[in-house]
């Protein structure tokens, strides 16, 4: 019998990863002595866990950069390079994520994906420019105004 267990992480309590070791030791004990061979593979829909199952699946390695953080503060963001492509691939939630927020501080008015730029700013200087970027765990609604900041862009009302 072979099983390939792939799901999703479970938010803000286990990992793709994590949740698929948790299922692969409850089908070990339902199979007792008997043989099985298993498989857990990381899956995301996007959000958290994007980077790790593009990089596993797609032969790629990963990567870190310190940026800004959903509020202003130091994260470290783990991204993804996938050689063969020269693509990187890069989660929202790294870098903007719901969860590097405390809950009695989430309000998406005072949240920027300015962090997300300073991923992409990172890859940039190492000469990619083709990128993946998931979109889910964001914890603001900026529509990408704080990332193109950081890439050099400047926003501007009607009076200048």
């Amino acid at each position: 019998m072979k099983v390939v267990i792939a799901i999703d992480s479970l938010k803000n309590s286990l990992t793709s990863v994590e949740a698929g070791r948790a299922i692969e030791a409850g089908v070990r004990k339902a199979y007792g002595s008997q043989p099985v061979q298993i498989v857990v593979k990381p899956l995301a829909d996007g959000g958290e866990g994007t980077v790790e199952a593009l990089v596993e699946g797609m032969n790629g390695e990963l990567r870190s950069a310190v940026v800004q953080g959903p509020l202003g503060n130091d994260v470290s963001c783990s991204y993804g390079y996938l050689p063969e492509t020269r693509t990187a691939v890069i989660e929202m939630a790294g870098a903007a994520g719901l969860g590097l927020v405390p809950e009695e501080l989430r309000n998406p008015l005072y949240t920027t994906t300015y962090g997300v730029g300073q991923v992409m700013a990172k890859a940039m200087e190492g000469g990619i420019r083709h990128f993946i970027i998931g979109l889910g765990g964001s914890a603001t609604s900026d529509c990408g105004v704080g990332m193109l900041q950081a890439l050099g862009y400047v926003f501007r009302d009607k009076e200048g």
